[in-house]
C-alpha cells in the first residue's frame, strides 16, 4: 500500500509541477509564451507520463475525482479510498509548493491567482458560477467515461494513456476560458495554497463539480457497457478450448 500511495503523491505532483509550471512559467515570455493551446498540451503530456510511469504501480489516479468514479464503478476498494486522495492532495501540494520557490526566483514575481481556478471575476473569460460549475461536472463525467472505456478489459490494450492525455488536452483547450479548467480537486486545492485568499474561497466548486461528474460516470458506465465476457479457464491460460 504505501508504494501505492507514493506512486499517487509523485503522480500527482509531477501534474502539477510540469502542468500548471507551463502556465506560470512558460505561458506569459513575450514571443515565445505556449499560450492555451500549449498549457494544454502540457497537461495531456504530463497525464500520459504519468500513467506509463505509475499506472502499473498505483492505477496513477493522480485525481480524487478519478478515484470516486472509480470506486462507484466497482473498480476499486473503498477502504483505500482516503489513502489515495490523501497522497493526492499532498503531492499536489508539494509540486505547488517547488514550483512557488522556483517562480519566486524572479524579481517582481506576484503570486496572484497562481494559476488557480475560479469563476466569476476570476474565471479567464467572465463565466459565471453555474456556468463553471456546469463545466467542470460535465467534463469530468466525461473524462471519468473515456477512462474508464479505454481501460476496460475489452478495449484495445496499451492505449489507454494517450487516450486519456488526448482526452485532459482536449477537455483544457475547451474549459480554460472558463474556469482555468479544474477537472482535479487535488491539482485544484494545490495552487490554491499559494494563491490569493480567493482562491481557496472558491475551491469548493472544484471539489463538488469534479467528483460529482466522476461519480455520476462511474454509475453509468457499467449500464453503459454491461458485464466483460468471462472466458474458459482455458482461454485465460492460453490454451485452446476442448
Amino acid at each position: 500500500m504505501g508504494a501505492r500511495l507514493a506512486a499517487e503523491a509523485l503522480g500527482t505532483f509531477w501534474l502539477v509541477f510540469a502542468g500548471c509550471g507551463s502556465a506560470l512559467l512558460s505561458a506569459g515570455i513575450p514571443h515565445l509564451g505556449i499560450g492555451v493551446f500549449g498549457i494544454a498540451f502540457a497537461f495531456g503530456v504530463a497525464v500520459v507520463i504519468s500513467v506509463y510511469a505509475f499506472g502499473h504501480i498505483s492505477g496513477c489516479h493522480i485525481n480524487p475525482a478519478v478515484t470516486i468514479g472509480l470506486l462507484l464503478s466497482k473498480r476499486f476498494p473503498a477502504h483505500e479510498v482516503p489513502g489515495y486522495i490523501a497522497a493526492q492532495v499532498i503531492g499536489g501540494i508539494l509540486g505547488a509548493g517547488v514550483l512557488y520557490l522556483i517562480a519566486t526566483g524572479r524579481a517582481g514575481f506576484v503570486p496572484g491567482g497562481f494559476a488557480s481556478n475560479g469563476y466569476g471575476d476570476h474565471s479567464p473569460g467572465g463565466y459565471s458560477l453555474v456556468a463553471g460549475f456546469c463545466a467542470e461536472a460535465v467534463f469530468a463525467f466525461f473524462f471519468l467515461l473515456i477512462i474508464l472505456g479505454s481501460t476496460d478489459s475489452r478495449a484495445p490494450q496499451g492505449f489507454a494513456p494517450l487516450a486519456i492525455g488526448l482526452a485532459v488536452a482536449l477537455i483544457n483547450w475547451a474549459g480554460i476560458p472558463v474556469t482555468n479548467l479544474s477537472l482535479n480537486p487535488a491539482r485544484s486545492t494545490a495552487t490554491a495554497v499559494f494563491a490569493d485568499g480567493w482562491a481557496l474561497q472558491q475551491l469548493w466548486l472544484f471539489w463538488v463539480a469534479p467528483i460529482l461528474g466522476g461519480a455520476i460516470a462511474g454509475v453509468v458506465y457499467p449500464f453503459l457497457a454491461g458485464s466483460p465476457p468471462v472466458s474458459s479457464p482455458a482461454k485465460r491460460e492460453g490454451k485452446p478450448a476442448r
